[in-house]
């Protein structure tokens, strides 16, 4: 297994991003979950909004339920406008239920998951409506850790992308840049993109 000292390394073939990392003076590490149908809740809860307001939000929502668990029977048992009153939008109420609907028809379990290619697991998940790629590419960033992933539809990473690297492409041709890029980061994109996350968080 590779350490986190081989991925610095291993990233030192980017030099402006590796200065950058040397800058921040801090590691990112693991967030390994294997609840991955409770991490995609969270996920569609906390999309849009500020982390106060997802706390917030969520405890809310997770109140709702014996020992604060959504499981999925007892989320669909919920009513509509209950869900809406803790603050959900009417979509995301439809999201996460779709989300409890799918993980009563099929397997979400983490073993099950691990087995599949990311591109396998982008293209199950994203079955359920209201899950789109990038809400399963932080599915794959986070709770599952994978190493090699690079969301380049997130705003932030391409806000930070063209900052760091001075681009002034837009779109597809700013994506088409960015893959260029981040290749040389490769097995460890995901690892590069978290930086590129706390980089722009520290400005």
């Amino acid at each position: 297994m590779d350490t986190h000292q081989n991925i610095l390394d291993h990233l030192k073939r980017d030099a402006i991003l590796h200065n950058a990392i040397l800058k921040l003076g801090r590691e990112v590490r693991p967030e390994l979950n294997i609840d991955i149908y409770h991490a995609l809740l969270s996920s569609i809860v906390s999309q849009q909004l500020s982390t106060k307001v997802v706390k917030v939000i969520w405890k809310r929502f997770t109140d709702l339920f014996v020992d604060g668990y959504p499981s999925a029977e007892a989320l669909l048992a919920k009513e509509h406008e209950l869900l809406r009153k803790v603050g959900l939008s009417n979509n995301k109420v439809r999201y996460v239920k779709n989300v409890a609907e799918f993980k009563l028809s099929h397997d979400m379990s983490y073993d099950y998951l691990e087995q599949l290619t990311d591109e396998e697991i982008i293209a199950y998940l994203t079955k359920i409506k209201g899950v789109g790629k990038w809400t399963v590419q932080m599915i794959l960033m986070f709770p599952m850790d994978r190493p090699n992933v690079f969301p380049e539809d997130d705003l932030g990473i391409q806000n930070i992308m063209k900052s760091l690297y001075n681009i002034e492409l837009e779109k597809k041709e700013l994506k088409l840049k960015m893959n260029e890029i981040a290749k040389i980061w490769s097995p460890y994109r995901s690892i590069a993109s978290k930086y590129l996350w706390e980089i722009g968080d520290q400005g």
